[in-house]
């Protein structure tokens, strides 16, 4: 269907929208500047939001749900550097959070159908909410298997002097950052 599909790239691309300009106006009203990288950030986290679900919402619907995306990734990487999480690209806030919050939200656009009768929103959050819970255990469980698995077979570990000189040296022969070396 080709009128769905116009759809779909349209809610896409103004729910990125919605994530910059959010973004934009958050770091500036928090930093007093605009931060490049949180808008850049603020656009992944639209485009995810609005990923579970691109049809069904109107265009401005998309916009404000990318809109919140953005506000989360603004909020949520000061919010990992607080607990000492290291997210240096921000996959967390824009992946994560706008994964959970985009797919919650579909809850809000879609009416679902059980038997002879159709969900409320609150029943559909809940069933929404089941989906996040499942695939979060199973990707923690397939994660830790693939993770203890690397540790008993090859490690999972660099050598120290590797890790010393870095690993771009390691790896690649080059220093990414010469003017750190002590």
């Amino acid at each position: 269907d080709i009128n769905s599909v116009a759809k779909i790239f349209a809610n896409t691309n103004l729910a990125a929208a919605g994530g910059v300009l959010a973004a934009m106006a958050l770091t500036n009203i928090l930093y007093k500047k605009i931060d490049a990288t949180m808008v850049f950030n603020g656009a992944i986290g639209g485009l995810v939001s609005i990923t579970a679900e691109p049809l069904t919402p109107s265009a401005i619907d998309a916009m404000w749900i990318g809109a919140v995306g953005g506000v989360l990734v603004v909020v949520t990487v000061p919010l990992l550097d607080k607990f000492k999480i290291d997210d240096v690209v921000g996959a967390i806030p824009a992946h994560l959070v706008c994964g959970i919050w985009g797919t919650l939200i579909v809850a809000i656009n879609t009416q679902s159908e059980v038997g002879d009768r159709t969900l409320s929103v609150i029943e559909q959050l809940g069933v929404q909410a089941i989906g996040v819970l499942a695939t979060g255990v199973f990707v923690c469980v397939a994660s830790l298997i693939v993770w203890l698995l690397l540790k008993m077979t090859i490690g999972v570990r660099v050598s120290e002097e590797d890790e010393i000189d870095g690993l771009d040296k390691a790896e690649i022969g080059l220093e990414a950052y010469p003017e750190f070396k002590a």
